[in-house]
């Protein structure tokens, strides 16, 4: 069954509310009356606070009377600066909630300072690791509405957001389950304006998601089904949202897949992740774009385990040839979607091969790869994602 832009309205609340569709974005007033929002702090990135994106929704917010502030100093690899300094604003101010909106460092942030706003213990001590999420004020988190104008990370469903330590120059991962947004507006019409490099590196972030999810060895069916569609999702759209910016069908389709992806990878992401995260705070790259520099020798280590997967999913996702035909896939579409070829063309120095390394092997997504991550195949990783 297939679908067009027009058919493709609803209200899900899967894995919260959801309102989905072309001009969902009106109703932002609404979400903001169903929580009973008096004094949000709208938190977005530095490429979105001067687009008509921002002024939509200040504008359908002022006609509603409702009073709000703007924070927007947040970089592509948001920082626990950038963050500390958003909540001051948003504790100075006396804010009640929170509306991001933007990519996913802007959604990161603004759930973090949703969540840490009536924190004691430092942002570090809820890092994804065991329990730590229990430590935290369950009841002082502020509530949330998530607004993604990009199809890639699905912060907007997640229940974790991703932050720089500066110090350290490590991403990590903090998750707390009512870190989740109380209400999601996916709008496709507002992913139209992104460049197509964004539109690029952003799917194909979703894309590793799926694929992560999909070959992670943790058990769980529901997952498993959603990553399988979230990668037809990609496979079939991707590149015709970035050939036709305003074919609005698949930049529908698109950020159901991010959706799907963020949910799907509950069940693990793998070394991509690990590869792409200690690249990304050690040499500010673009998240999605590193994920698909990453993807094809991390799919090349996988191959003895994950071969059988694929071979059986292929058909599905309309590639022929198994494993091999997937992996050929992979290899045009970033060719077709004009992806640096290896780490030295996104800017990375060879030199810091031993760093990465090291910090890769630490990320908490090590334990979703379906090979075992050793010092060793860490390290050919890295020597084949410089050389490719």
């Amino acid at each position: 069954m297939s679908f067009t832009a027009i058919d493709m309205f609803g209200n899900w609340s899967f894995p919260t509310d959801i309102k989905f569709g072309g001009g969902k974005i009106n109703k932002l007033v609404d979400s903001c009356k169903e929580l009973n929002l008096k004094k949000p702090l709208l938190v977005t990135d530095k490429n979105i606070s001067e687009t008509e994106i921002r002024f939509k929704i200040c504008d359908l917010l002022k006609k509603s009377k409702i009073k709000f502030d703007i924070f927007h100093n947040i970089s592509g690899n948001p920082t626990d600066l950038e963050l500390d300094n958003a909540i001051e604003v948003f504790k100075s101010n006396q804010h009640d909630s929170v509306i991001t909106f933007g990519g996913g460092s802007a959604l990161d942030v603004g759930k973090m300072v949703a969540f840490m706003a009536r924190q004691i213990l430092s942002l570090w001590e809820f890092e994804d690791i065991g329990n730590n999420w229990k430590k935290a004020n369950s009841n002082g988190i502020y509530p949330i509405i998530a607004i993604p104008t990009t199809a890639g990370t699905g912060s907007e469903v997640g229940r974790a957001s991703v932050i720089t330590n500066l110090s350290k120059q490590e991403k990590k991962i903090i998750f707390h389950p009512k870190v989740l947004p109380s209400k999601v507006i996916c709008d496709p019409e507002l992913t139209v304006s992104m460049p197509a490099n964004i539109t690029a590196g952003t799917g194909l972030d979703a894309f590793a998601h799926s694929v992560e999810a999909f070959c992670s060895p943790h058990y769980h069916p529901m997952a498993q089904g959603i990553a399988l569609e979230g990668m037809r999702l990609v496979v079939n759209n991707l590149l015709k949202a970035y050939e036709n910016p305003y074919d609005l069908t698949s930049r529908s389709n698109m950020m159901c897949a991010a959706l799907m992806g963020a949910t799907a990878f509950q069940k693990g992401l793998g070394a991509i992740h690990a590869m792409s995260h200690s690249i990304g705070a050690l040499a500010n790259s673009h998240h999605g774009t590193t994920n698909a520099v990453c993807m094809l020798p991390v799919l090349r280590l996988n191959c003895n385990i994950v071969s059988e997967l694929f071979d059986n999913a292929s058909a599905y996702l309309g590639i022929k040839g198994g494993f091999k035909g997937f992996y050929k896939f992979v290899e045009k579409l970033n060719l077709d979607l004009n992806i640096p070829k290896n780490l030295i063309e996104l800017g990375v120095k060879r030199d810091t091969i031993d760093l990465l390394v090291s910090k890769s092997l630490r990320d908490p997504s090590c334990n979703g790869n379906p090979v075992k991550l050793t010092h060793q195949n860490m390290y050919k990783l890295f020597e084949e994602t410089f050389d490719s």
